[in-house]
């Protein structure tokens, strides 16, 4: 009871984002909310941009600089907003494109280098880095590119532009079915990458011995950041922060702070996707149904056969039974089949946003420019003011 323990003997407890404060206060200690109302708010998590812009990525720093008239910026993150204007700016577009290419090509280098697979600098680059986790679903974004795949050999590819999917990240030690998608990843990618067909269009790269070092050099190169949890599960993120402070667009469910990123960033500018946390609730006490779902969409049904055959692992065809039953059998606890349908068809609305160049742009600028409140200085004063009760010492 350390959570119950730690809410007696604490005269503040927050949530990390507005969701997580919310449904704190709704469910899982609403008992405690009716007891002590005036103990409970929110503080919304947030990134140090001295570290995950400034020094991960000097291309885009010195562009910023440029164009904010200084490097004022790095203390006081809300100076972006004043980037807004520039998303029109046919010019600074083209820079912070130029400024983005590098830093992709700067990752191909270094995939090059440690692991001999040439990532094409060109391609969107989609990226899910984060903790293994079935609730961070990691295996819905495997579900897609299987997807894709077959799409590929089916001949249903004209709509696609050439992708490369980055996955990194680290499983708990005795985690196995999370150790089981982390070998799954490795199993597609070596069918992927090694079959001509789709050797324009799809490669699939897992980036060991993940951590800040090797972070800083993914943030800033990619295009599209996967924040794709179960609606409800996730506290609140910051790698969904550090990728859009960066210039990525998120594809995301409306889960933590990816709503708060939503607000700040418009909607338009943004891709949500899935069942929301009602939503999830109402599927679960109506009993999700997921073989009904297989076996009325062929393309999922597709792609979880081939798992399951052991397409992905000839030489142990048994290798991912338990990955399709969690999903067919066992419930599939955190609704991948649920959304799998809008998921595929919101990707398919993120190749037709990267085929116009100009307009991709522009949303990953406003991207940028909707990231202010996201500084961990802003978290910070907060706590400072709000829960510790503390005055500045010093302020620039």
């Amino acid at each position: 009871r350390m959570a119950n323990l730690c809410i007696v003997g604490s005269h503040r407890v927050n949530g990390v984002s507005q969701l997580h404060s919310d449904l704190m206060v709704e469910t899982i200690f609403a008992d405690f909310a009716r007891l002590y109302p005036e103990r409970f708010h929110n503080k919304t998590n947030g990134v140090t941009p001295r570290r995950w812009l400034a020094q991960a990525n000097p291309a885009l720093s010195t562009l910023l600089d440029e164009r904010l008239g200084g490097k004022n910026w790095r203390l006081h993150l809300d100076r972006l907003q004043d980037l807004r204007a520039s998303a029109d700016d046919a010019g600074f577009r083209d820079a912070f494109a130029a400024a983005k290419l590098g830093n992709k090509q700067r990752l191909a280098n270094y995939v090059l280098r440690e692991l001999g697979l040439q990532l094409n600098p060109d391609s969107l680059f989609d990226v899910q880095v984060k903790r293994i986790h079935e609730y961070k679903r990691q295996l819905l974004n495997v579900l897609h590119i299987i997807t894709r795949y077959n799409a590929i050999l089916n001949g249903e590819s004209e709509d696609f532009v050439p992708r490369s999917v980055i996955f990194a990240g680290k499983a708990a030690s005795s985690y196995h079915m999370a150790k089981q998608v982390i070998r799954l990843i490795h199993d597609v990618a070596a069918v992927v990458n090694n079959d001509p067909r789709a050797r324009d269009l799809l490669q699939v790269v897992f980036i060991p011995n993940y951590g800040v070092s090797v972070a800083e050099l993914i943030m800033p190169a990619a295009n599209l950041s996967e924040q794709i949890s179960t609606a409800g599960t996730e506290a609140s993120g910051t790698g969904n922060m550090k990728l859009s402070l960066n210039g990525a667009l998120t594809i995301g469910t409306e889960d933590g702070a990816n709503i708060e990123i939503r607000d700040n960033v418009g909607t338009e500018n943004i891709f949500i996707f899935g069942n929301n946390t009602a939503q999830v609730n109402a599927i679960r006490q109506a009993g999700h149904q997921p073989m009904a779902l297989y076996q009325k969409d062929a393309a999922l049904k597709e792609a979880l056969d081939r798992i399951d055959t052991g397409f992905f692992s000839p030489g142990e065809r048994s290798r991912y039974h338990d990955v399709f039953n969690s999903l067919l059998h066992y419930g599939d606890h955190y609704l991948l089949l649920a959304d799998y349908a809008d998921y595929v068809a919101t990707q398919a609305r993120v190749d037709a946003l990267y085929r116009t160049p100009d307009e991709w742009q522009r949303k990953a600028i406003l991207n940028v420019a909707g990231m202010g409140p996201f500084s961990a200085d802003r978290t910070i004063a907060d706590y400072a003011n709000d829960t510790w009760h503390i005055r500045t010492l010093q302020s620039s």
